[in-house]
Protein backbone atom coordinates (compact mmCIF):
# COMPACT_ATOMS: atom_id res chain seq x y z
CA UNK A 1 0.00 0.00 0.00
CA UNK A 2 1.43 3.68 -1.09
CA UNK A 3 1.14 5.87 1.62
CA UNK A 4 1.82 9.58 0.71
CA UNK A 5 4.13 11.60 2.94
CA UNK A 6 3.15 15.04 4.71
CA UNK A 7 4.76 17.01 2.03
CA UNK A 8 3.26 14.97 -0.97
CA UNK A 9 -0.14 15.32 0.75
CA UNK A 10 0.87 19.04 1.23
CA UNK A 11 1.76 19.61 -2.27
CA UNK A 12 -1.59 17.35 -3.97
CA UNK A 13 -4.03 19.48 -1.39
CA UNK A 14 -2.12 22.73 -2.60
CA UNK A 15 -2.73 22.09 -6.17
CA UNK A 16 -6.15 20.44 -5.97
CA UNK A 17 -6.98 23.48 -3.42
CA UNK A 18 -5.73 26.26 -6.18
CA UNK A 19 -7.64 24.47 -9.05
CA UNK A 20 -10.99 24.58 -7.45
CA UNK A 21 -10.38 28.07 -6.06
CA UNK A 22 -9.33 29.60 -9.57
CA UNK A 23 -13.08 27.68 -10.90
CA UNK A 24 -14.30 29.65 -8.21
CA UNK A 25 -13.19 32.88 -9.28
CA UNK A 26 -14.22 32.23 -12.95
CA UNK A 27 -17.69 31.92 -12.34
CA UNK A 28 -17.40 36.00 -12.46
CA UNK A 29 -17.15 35.45 -16.29
CA UNK A 30 -20.39 33.97 -16.30
CA UNK A 31 -22.09 36.96 -14.44
CA UNK A 32 -20.31 39.31 -16.76
CA UNK A 33 -20.88 37.88 -19.55
CA UNK A 34 -24.70 38.79 -18.77
CA UNK A 35 -23.75 42.24 -18.06
CA UNK A 36 -22.17 42.71 -22.08
CA UNK A 37 -25.72 40.74 -23.40
CA UNK A 38 -28.22 42.90 -21.29
CA UNK A 39 -25.44 46.31 -21.47
CA UNK A 40 -26.31 46.77 -17.62
CA UNK A 41 -26.07 45.53 -14.76
CA UNK A 42 -29.81 45.18 -13.39
CA UNK A 43 -30.43 44.98 -9.52
CA UNK A 44 -27.47 42.88 -9.26
CA UNK A 45 -24.76 44.03 -6.14
CA UNK A 46 -21.23 44.69 -6.78
CA UNK A 47 -20.63 43.24 -3.39
CA UNK A 48 -19.05 39.89 -4.58
CA UNK A 49 -16.98 41.56 -7.20
CA UNK A 50 -15.43 44.44 -4.20
CA UNK A 51 -15.71 41.60 -1.63
CA UNK A 52 -13.06 39.33 -3.69
CA UNK A 53 -11.21 41.83 -5.13
CA UNK A 54 -10.62 43.36 -1.30
CA UNK A 55 -9.92 39.79 0.02
CA UNK A 56 -7.41 38.17 -2.78
CA UNK A 57 -5.30 41.63 -2.24
CA UNK A 58 -4.70 41.09 1.35
CA UNK A 59 -4.29 37.69 0.77
CA UNK A 60 -1.76 38.56 -1.82
CA UNK A 61 0.40 40.82 0.67
CA UNK A 62 0.24 37.93 3.58
CA UNK A 63 1.42 35.35 1.17
CA UNK A 64 4.61 37.71 0.42
CA UNK A 65 4.94 38.36 3.97
CA UNK A 66 4.84 34.30 4.47
CA UNK A 67 6.50 33.42 1.64
CA UNK A 68 4.06 31.04 1.06
CA UNK A 69 3.92 30.40 -2.92
CA UNK A 70 0.44 28.79 -3.34
CA UNK A 71 -1.35 31.53 -1.57
CA UNK A 72 0.82 34.00 -3.85
CA UNK A 73 -0.14 32.06 -7.07
CA UNK A 74 -3.84 31.81 -6.32
CA UNK A 75 -4.02 35.36 -5.05
CA UNK A 76 -2.28 37.03 -7.99
CA UNK A 77 -4.87 35.06 -10.18
CA UNK A 78 -7.80 36.41 -7.98
CA UNK A 79 -7.02 40.04 -7.75
CA UNK A 80 -6.73 40.01 -11.82
CA UNK A 81 -10.11 38.27 -12.28
CA UNK A 82 -11.65 40.31 -9.71
CA UNK A 83 -10.14 44.04 -11.08
CA UNK A 84 -11.53 42.74 -14.37
CA UNK A 85 -14.73 42.20 -12.86
CA UNK A 86 -14.58 45.57 -11.25
CA UNK A 87 -14.47 46.83 -14.20
CA UNK A 88 -16.96 45.52 -16.02
CA UNK A 89 -19.53 46.38 -13.62
CA UNK A 90 -18.04 49.85 -13.46
CA UNK A 91 -18.96 49.98 -17.51
CA UNK A 92 -22.50 48.91 -17.06
CA UNK A 93 -23.95 50.03 -13.73
CA UNK A 94 -25.94 52.95 -14.12
CA UNK A 95 -24.86 54.16 -10.07
CA UNK A 96 -20.91 55.04 -10.82
CA UNK A 97 -20.60 57.16 -8.03
CA UNK A 98 -21.77 54.81 -5.17
CA UNK A 99 -19.69 52.11 -7.20
CA UNK A 100 -16.39 54.05 -7.40
CA UNK A 101 -16.94 54.91 -3.61
CA UNK A 102 -16.97 51.72 -3.02
CA UNK A 103 -13.98 51.02 -4.95
CA UNK A 104 -12.11 54.24 -3.08
CA UNK A 105 -12.77 52.67 0.30
CA UNK A 106 -11.54 49.15 -0.23
CA UNK A 107 -7.93 50.74 -2.05
CA UNK A 108 -7.70 52.56 1.00
CA UNK A 109 -7.63 49.76 3.18
CA UNK A 110 -5.62 47.99 0.74
CA UNK A 111 -3.12 50.47 0.76
CA UNK A 112 -2.86 51.56 4.35
CA UNK A 113 -2.30 47.44 4.99
CA UNK A 114 0.05 47.26 3.13
CA UNK A 115 2.13 50.73 4.07
CA UNK A 116 1.81 49.36 7.40
CA UNK A 117 3.34 45.49 6.42
CA UNK A 118 6.29 47.99 4.72
CA UNK A 119 7.42 49.85 7.88
CA UNK A 120 6.91 47.79 10.42
CA UNK A 121 10.25 46.48 11.10
CA UNK A 122 8.93 43.54 12.70
CA UNK A 123 7.66 41.22 10.27
CA UNK A 124 6.23 38.10 12.04
CA UNK A 125 4.21 41.21 14.14
CA UNK A 126 3.41 42.08 10.55
CA UNK A 127 2.19 39.18 9.14
CA UNK A 128 -0.01 38.33 12.27
CA UNK A 129 -1.62 42.02 11.64
CA UNK A 130 -2.20 41.66 7.72
CA UNK A 131 -3.30 37.86 8.89
CA UNK A 132 -6.05 38.89 11.67
CA UNK A 133 -7.23 41.19 8.75
CA UNK A 134 -7.57 38.57 6.14
CA UNK A 135 -9.46 36.46 8.48
CA UNK A 136 -11.89 39.15 9.48
CA UNK A 137 -12.54 40.17 6.14
CA UNK A 138 -12.83 35.94 5.24
CA UNK A 139 -15.28 35.80 8.09
CA UNK A 140 -17.36 38.91 6.69
CA UNK A 141 -17.25 37.17 3.18
CA UNK A 142 -18.43 33.60 4.10
CA UNK A 143 -21.05 35.11 6.90
CA UNK A 144 -22.89 37.41 4.48
CA UNK A 145 -25.23 34.74 2.82
CA UNK A 146 -26.04 34.19 6.11
CA UNK A 147 -28.46 37.41 5.90
CA UNK A 148 -31.10 35.28 4.04
CA UNK A 149 -31.26 32.15 6.77
CA UNK A 150 -33.74 34.27 8.08
CA UNK A 151 -36.10 34.34 4.77
CA UNK A 152 -35.28 30.83 3.93
CA UNK A 153 -36.76 29.80 7.23
CA UNK A 154 -39.53 31.80 6.88
CA UNK A 155 -40.63 30.31 3.60
CA UNK A 156 -39.43 26.87 4.39
CA UNK A 157 -37.43 27.42 0.43
CA UNK A 158 -34.34 27.55 -0.80
CA UNK A 159 -35.13 29.36 -4.23
CA UNK A 160 -33.17 31.99 -3.15
CA UNK A 161 -29.99 30.26 -2.01
CA UNK A 162 -27.40 29.81 -4.99
CA UNK A 163 -26.53 25.89 -4.75
CA UNK A 164 -23.67 25.37 -7.31
CA UNK A 165 -21.73 28.24 -5.55
CA UNK A 166 -22.64 27.27 -1.95
CA UNK A 167 -21.29 23.64 -2.69
CA UNK A 168 -17.95 24.79 -4.36
CA UNK A 169 -17.64 27.08 -1.67
CA UNK A 170 -18.00 23.89 0.68
CA UNK A 171 -15.15 22.25 -1.06
CA UNK A 172 -12.62 24.95 -1.25
CA UNK A 173 -12.64 26.18 2.13
CA UNK A 174 -12.36 22.53 3.20
CA UNK A 175 -9.28 22.09 1.03
CA UNK A 176 -8.10 25.62 2.54
CA UNK A 177 -8.61 24.26 5.69
CA UNK A 178 -6.65 20.87 6.03
CA UNK A 179 -3.75 23.24 3.61
CA UNK A 180 -3.59 25.77 6.84
CA UNK A 181 -3.64 22.55 9.40
CA UNK A 182 -0.72 21.25 7.34
CA UNK A 183 1.26 24.38 7.04
CA UNK A 184 0.17 24.92 10.68
CA UNK A 185 -1.40 28.44 9.83
CA UNK A 186 -4.58 29.64 11.89
CA UNK A 187 -4.89 32.29 9.93
CA UNK A 188 -5.83 30.02 6.90
CA UNK A 189 -7.65 27.48 9.09
CA UNK A 190 -9.78 29.54 10.78
CA UNK A 191 -11.87 31.56 8.33
CA UNK A 192 -11.76 28.59 6.19
CA UNK A 193 -13.29 26.29 8.81
CA UNK A 194 -15.75 28.75 9.54
CA UNK A 195 -16.65 29.02 5.89
CA UNK A 196 -16.66 25.54 5.74
CA UNK A 197 -19.62 25.11 8.54
CA UNK A 198 -21.68 28.05 7.06
CA UNK A 199 -21.80 26.42 3.89
CA UNK A 200 -22.82 23.18 5.62
CA UNK A 201 -24.94 24.48 7.47
CA UNK A 202 -26.84 26.17 4.15
CA UNK A 203 -26.43 22.97 2.56
CA UNK A 204 -28.20 21.51 5.32
CA UNK A 205 -31.20 23.60 4.47
CA UNK A 206 -31.37 22.21 0.90
CA UNK A 207 -32.49 19.01 2.04
CA UNK A 208 -34.45 20.33 5.17
CA UNK A 209 -36.34 22.89 3.15
CA UNK A 210 -36.33 21.53 -0.35
CA UNK A 211 -36.91 24.23 -3.54
CA UNK A 212 -40.56 24.59 -4.40
CA UNK A 213 -40.06 25.32 -7.97
CA UNK A 214 -38.74 24.13 -11.09
CA UNK A 215 -35.40 25.44 -11.07
CA UNK A 216 -33.17 24.45 -8.01
CA UNK A 217 -31.31 27.65 -7.91
CA UNK A 218 -30.86 30.93 -8.56
CA UNK A 219 -28.57 30.98 -12.13
CA UNK A 220 -25.21 32.50 -11.26
CA UNK A 221 -26.10 35.98 -13.82
CA UNK A 222 -29.27 36.81 -11.47
CA UNK A 223 -28.31 35.76 -7.56
CA UNK A 224 -28.67 38.70 -5.89
CA UNK A 225 -25.92 38.89 -2.92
Amino acid sequence: MLLLTNEQIKNLLATSATFTTVLQFLTGVLICRNYFKKKSTGESSALPFISGLLSCSLWLRYGFLKSEQVIIFVNIIGVFLFACYCLTYCLFTINKKRFLHQILLIMTMITFTIIYSKIEPNDIQASKLVGLICCSVGVFFFASPLIKLRHVILTKNTDCLPFPIILANFFVTLQWYVYGWLIDDNFIQIPNFLGCILSSIQLTLFVIYPSKSDVRYKPLNSIDF
